[in-house]
């Protein structure tokens, strides 16, 4: 299929499948006219770069676990155990995230709130 119709089938635009295909997330052959043209399993694919965007995965991520998945027997259970792992990334950073706030609250009305904690002013 064209760009148009699988932009179409896949609910993105032209611009958006031609970033991905530059970056590798999506190929397609070129036809003697200079057309693209894509398998019809590209859009699903797409799709699920999209909700795997939305989910908090980076690009980055999606091109390094998308042939795992792809070639995994259970592609469920892969894809259950990415999820198991990105949210003890999440729940990493949201530690981080709750010292930080912790840290910045200590320095409201402190005169100097770039000085460490507990050194004269």
């Amino acid at each position: 299929m064209r760009i148009g119709e699988l932009a179409a089938q896949a609910g993105m635009s032209r611009d958006a499948i031609r970033f991905y295909e530059k970056i590798g997330l999506v190929t397609g052959r070129r036809l003697a006219n200079g057309y693209r043209d894509f398998p019809p399993e590209a859009v699903p694919w797409l799709q699920y770069v999209r909700t795997a965007q939305t989910l908090g995965f980076s690009l980055a991520e999606i091109a390094r676990h998308g042939e795992e998945l792809r070639e995994a027997p259970d592609a469920a259970g892969a894809l259950s155990m990415l999820f198991e792992q990105k949210i003890q990334v999440i729940d990493a950073r949201m530690a981080e995230l709750t010292n930080l706030r912790a840290e910045l609250a200590t320095r409201v009305d402190t005169g100097c709130p770039l000085r460490a904690v507990g050194q004269p002013s």
